[in-house]
């Protein structure tokens, strides 16, 4: 469970780099990371797939942190990229 998090804080992190500033900032990217981490898991495995070490679990959880932050960006109206 405690690895599950700590896979879920990168991904997080992750995704929030990926979606290229769609993000809502460090801290709520990495919340929405761990939730991804779990999401992830559970869309791979409806599929077939399992995520097996900790580089099949940090994919699957990035995997998932992404479409978690899509989601709540679709929710919340914050699809716009942030302006540097």
């Amino acid at each position: 469970m405690l690895w599950t998090l700590i896979i879920g804080a990168v991904a997080g992190w992750a995704a929030g780099q990926l979606t290229q500033g769609r993000g809502f900032g460090i801290v709520v990217n990495v919340i929405l990371g761990v939730v991804g981490a779990f999401v992830g898991n559970f869309i791979l495995s409806l599929i077939g797939f399992m995520a097996y070490g900790t580089l099949g679990q940090l994919i699957a959880s990035i995997i998932g942190a992404v479409i978690v932050l899509w989601a709540a960006s679709l929710f919340t109206g914050s699809n716009k990229p942030k302006s540097n």
